[in-house]
């Protein structure tokens, strides 16, 4: 068990034929993704090759994502395409009724993200990201650019709005392993939520504990406290980047900014530990936390 991608999940990638998807495309196979094609009209009917562990691989290009999914029977769709593009390539892959949508693109217009996020909400497509690393259920299926080859399979789930702090606790708690790991990405409006996973999490048998990791500005860790308290009953560590962060300045992300007393790190970590999570103040000090719950 894992949530929302395993074994037998079966990707297409809008975006295969440009500089990124192609990189990406060909760790995501290495790393035994079943990618089964990609995406671009004015290459229809090509494929490009790809060197999977010293064997070559023939990915075929479909002209849309209609198409891409009528051949393979493809369920999830990554995109790599430009943000001016993005919005029309997430409308068509909801179009196709893709049941998921990975949207690592970094830099797309908020207004953009809010017209394709209700778009996709009302015809029921789920969309993770935009500005993220992707979801990996390690051992099985990596969607995105999270490196498979920094942890293993286990019973931790992950989410996290840092792509980068992903990857630490990935590479901290490797020898315990994770059920999956999603990075929902850190612009003002996204997809899949932190509650989205929890609610996930806690009703996959195979996730015994969920790591959270959050970051300054809205009140997202907020609302996800207020859920862990009343619906998740498994073990939860969380950590909030931006303890050190300036009042009222743009860290990083599009979505950090801190107004006033709200969205503070501080804040966060108050309403997360009220509601019985146990909250590091470090990275590595959360990886041992966890670690001292699963190995207690």
């Amino acid at each position: 068990m894992s949530i929302f991608i395993n074994k037998d999940s079966k990707v297409i990638v809008q975006g295969m034929t440009g500089a990124e998807g192609q990189k990406h495309t060909a760790r995501m196979l290495a790393s035994g993704t079943q990618i089964v094609g990609g995406v671009n009209p004015r290459k229809a009917g090509t494929s490009v090759d790809f060197d999977v562990n010293g064997e070559t691989v023939a990915i075929p290009v479909f002209g849309s994502v209609a198409d891409a999914m009528s051949a393979t029977g493809a369920n999830v769709t990554v995109l790599f395409v430009p943000p001016p593009f993005t919005k029309a390539a997430v409308i068509e892959a909801v179009d196709a009724k893709m049941p998921l949508a990975v949207i690592i693109t970094e830099g797309v217009p908020v207004a953009d993200t809010s017209e394709f996020y209700a778009y996709a909400t009302k015809h029921g497509t789920r969309l993770v990201g935009p500005n993220c690393p992707g979801v990996i259920t390690p051992g099985e299926c990596n969607v995105g650019i999270t490196p498979a080859n920094i942890t293993g399979p286990g019973h931790i789930g992950l989410v996290s709005k840092s792509g980068t702090l992903t990857y630490q606790m990935l590479f901290e708690l490797r020898d315990l392993g994770f059920s999956t790991a999603v990075g929902i990405g850190g612009d003002p409006v996204i997809g899949t939520t932190h509650i989205d996973c929890l609610e996930a999490f806690q009703n996959d048998p195979n996730t015994h504990a969920i790591v959270m990791i959050g970051e300054i500005g809205g009140d997202a860790e907020e609302r996800a406290a207020a859920y862990i308290k009343e619906h998740v009953t498994k073990p939860v560590v969380g950590y909030v980047a931006g303890f050190e962060a300036p009042e009222g300045k743009t860290m990083g992300h599009a979505g950090a900014i801190v107004s006033g007393s709200a969205g503070t790190a501080q804040a966060k970590k108050e309403a997360l530990e009220a509601a019985g999570v146990k909250v590091g103040k470090t990275p590595s000090e959360t990886a041992q936390l966890m670690r001292e719950i699963l190995q207690g």
